[in-house]
């Protein structure tokens, strides 16, 4: 089960979080990270498999656990940014092959927009902030 936890989390953070998934193999902490992250949820697993839970609910749960903090992805939050309100660009770096990397340095450029706003599910869709990334994103690429 651990394995699989591990598994499903990396692909997870592939995802939704590379900007999570570089920063972990630019400090060779991919590893440390996943163990950490498996180990602190092994004991939800086993209340739920010792509770006769199908085991592809546990993986479920445990994961829906794991990534809590994980979410709202600031990356698919930029890249429909891009891709809806600068077309023009979204497509130039979607077609150099580019798009992935420019998102998670915009990320960075947001970052104090994100923290100010404390970005999280109950706030993603708040015009104010979609707003205030609009002009980063605008400052950003010119």
């Amino acid at each position: 089960m651990q394995t699989l936890l591990k598994e499903k989390l990396w692909a997870f953070i592939v995802h939704n979080n590379p900007e999570l998934m570089f920063n972990l193999q630019e400090d060779y902490s991919v590893t440390n990270y996943l163990d950490a992250k498996v180990k602190d949820i092994m004991p939800l697993a086993e209340q739920l498999l010792s509770e006769n839970r199908p085991v592809y609910v546990v993986e479920e749960l445990c994961l829906e656990q794991m990534t809590e903090e994980l979410k709202p992805s600031r990356y698919h939050y930029l890249l429909s940014i891009l891709e809806e309100e600068f077309t023009a660009d979204y497509e130039r770096l979607r077609e150099s092959g580019t798009l992935t990397y420019e998102v998670v340095n915009l990320i960075a450029y947001c970052k104090d927009i994100f923290d100010g706003y404390g970005f999280n599910t109950a706030n993603e869709e708040d015009r104010q902030l979609r707003y205030t990334v609009i002009g980063q994103v605008h400052e950003y690429l010119s």
